[in-house]
């Protein structure tokens, strides 16, 4: 909201909790402003100041037609621009409509004022997570330590991130992950995700909620409590479970996305003065690494960074045999989200990277084209290392024979790394694009105009050559056609700067064995050339023209 409209809010809070909120008024530099707190005021007044019940709207309008036939009309100037009292009622309702969630505002201003009381708080945390077919389970247990001024602990029980630390103390925010045994270090403020779940945040996106509607009751971890079925702006309705006694969530159901549903409970919580200032002293293990250069930070549900990014994240439905999830973490610099998943007691690895698209897709030279749905996927076989697929942020790091399938769609960029085959790679391709990701073919490609002589002792020669080190340009099917073209722009040699720029060449067809490459260019008589891997079929074969179409211009 704007800062009137929070003045507005913070008057009405004020009179709400029978506070003395003459402060506010007639220090405004907004008559209109000054005008609605006065008008507040004098409907405040007309009734006791209990909280209003469900059906307080209808009553209290009409109350106040009634009185209007009964009073005499409120002389005072300041209130002319009033045609009646019941407009003042009528304004009232407008406003109580905008600034809290149509339904229960008695539960909503209950948890908000019960939280105002809260200094501290620890408890235990539990992620359920459930598929499309009822199937559940346990994915993380946490201890948490938190305070309604940001600052909080916490620590993985169970789960993916078992042993996991991560602290913001105000000052400093850094995340312990024993596994690789370094500390991240990240800025306290803004802070690009906290924890899921935490009360604070919660209690807002209810007070900020299109709607809250109270459905049932039920009994969480030994508390009766108040089913919430609350409905987000631009979002699908979840749950949250309000303790009876201390007015607190004490567990949010998600609404069910990609095929899945969180449930978030604390299973134990209790209130206190402060977090243990042991707990949020800053220190690095022995032996730990500290990463304080675009960090990247372990999560344990995707809601954690949802106010960090724009866009939707996908996970796949299924996993290839074998495959689980190991971790989910979250660059704030490049707002890049990467899964890692492995088979467990085993080298192989998969990392599935995403983020919002902000250029067009610009496959690799070498690349190997796939095509899509509306668009084409780069497959990179292996990855080249200089290509940094999305930012990277350490995809490379202690791994080797890397291949890659990177692609664009629906305002996202993916690719999906790894050193697993590129069956399994596709497998993910497929999953994350619901199918609309396909491997390309090893058909035969269209027969070129003019067929180039080819010499196989030479080209075998080449291979050789290519293979102790020398001529690696050879390995690249636009390095190869921009000599090649040039060469035909100028066959005495090439002095300076190629005729061909980069820029004039791009690849129209890489099935891995063979590739065809558009010329763009005025200055050429050639508007495509076809090449083939003739000696190794693999990405250490080389590449040789083998035929190329004249250009239609004179």
């Amino acid at each position: 909201m704007d800062n009137k409209e929070k003045e507005l809010s913070d008057y009405i809070d004020r009179l709400n909790a029978e506070q003395n909120p003459h402060s506010y008024e007639n220090r405004t530099d907004s008559d209109d402003l000054d005008k609605l707190f006065q008008t507040v005021r004098m409907v405040r007044t007309l009734k006791s100041p209990t909280m209003p019940e469900a059906d307080f709207q209808k009553k209290l309008t009409d109350s106040l037609v009634d009185q209007s036939h009964q009073k005499k009309p409120i002389r005072s100037r300041k209130w002319l621009w009033l045609p009646s009292i019941a407009s003042v009622a009528a304004l009232f309702i407008l406003i109580m409509n905008t600034l809290l969630p149509l339904g229960d505002t008695n539960i909503v201003n209950a948890m908000e004022e019960a939280f105002n009381n809260v200094e501290a708080y620890h408890g235990a945390l539990e992620i359920i997570e459930t598929n499309a077919n009822g199937e559940s389970f346990t994915q993380a247990k946490w201890e948490v330590w938190a305070n309604p001024d940001g600052q909080y602990y916490i620590e993985g029980l169970e789960g993916i991130n078992k042993g996991l630390i991560t602290v913001n103390n105000g000052e400093k925010k850094w995340q312990i992950q024993p596994m690789d045994k370094e500390v991240h270090i990240f800025p306290p403020f803004p802070d690009t995700n906290r924890f899921v779940f935490e009360l604070g945040q919660e209690i807002q996106n209810v007070k900020n909620a299109l709607s809250v509607k109270e459905i049932e009751e039920d009994t969480v971890a030994g508390r009766q409590a108040s089913i919430l079925e609350v409905t987000p702006h631009g979002g699908n309705p979840y749950k949250i479970w309000v303790d009876k006694e201390t007015k607190l969530p004490l567990q949010k159901q998600t609404a069910m996305h990609n095929a899945r549903q969180y449930t978030v409970t604390y299973t134990e919580i209790d209130f206190t003065k402060n977090i243990p200032g042991d707990l949020t002293s800053y220190y690095v293990p022995k032996g730990f690494e500290t990463i304080d250069s675009n960090p990247e930070q372990l999560i344990n549900h995707i809601d954690e960074i949802q106010d960090s990014i724009d866009f939707s994240p996908k996970i796949p439905d299924s996993l290839p045999t074998g495959y689980v999830l190991d971790n989910l973490a979250f660059i704030p610099n490049e707002k890049l989200i990467k899964q890692y998943y492995s088979i467990p007691d085993h080298d192989k690895k998969v990392i599935v990277l995403q983020k919002k698209t902000t250029d067009a897709l610009n496959p690799h030279p070498a690349a190997i084209i796939a095509k899509m749905e509306n668009g084409i996927a780069e497959i990179q076989s292996p990855v080249e290392k200089d290509t940094g697929i999305l930012g990277g942020g350490g995809v490379y790091e202690g791994q080797t024979d890397l291949h890659s399938i990177r692609w664009q769609q629906e305002g996202k960029e993916f690719a999906v790394v790894g050193n697993a085959s590129l069956d399994i790679l596709e497998a993910f391709a497929k999953e994350l694009t619901n199918g609309a990701f396909e491997m390309p073919t090893l058909e035969k490609t269209t027969k070129p105009q003019v067929d180039v002589p080819i010499n196989m002792a030479v080209e075998e020669n080449d291979q050789k050559s290519v293979d102790a080190g020398s001529s690696p340009w050879k390995l690249d099917p636009i390095f190869v056609t921009q000599i090649f073209v040039s060469l035909k722009i100028s066959p005495e040699g090439i002095t300076g700067d190629y005729p061909i720029q980069l820029k004039d060449l791009s690849i129209s067809t890489n099935n891995g064995e063979e590739a065809i490459i558009e010329v763009s260019s005025e200055q050429t008589p050639i508007k495509r050339v076809y090449l083939k891997r003739l000696v190794r079929q693999d990405s250490t074969g080389i590449w040789t023209v083998i035929g190329y179409d004249p250009s239609d211009k004179k």
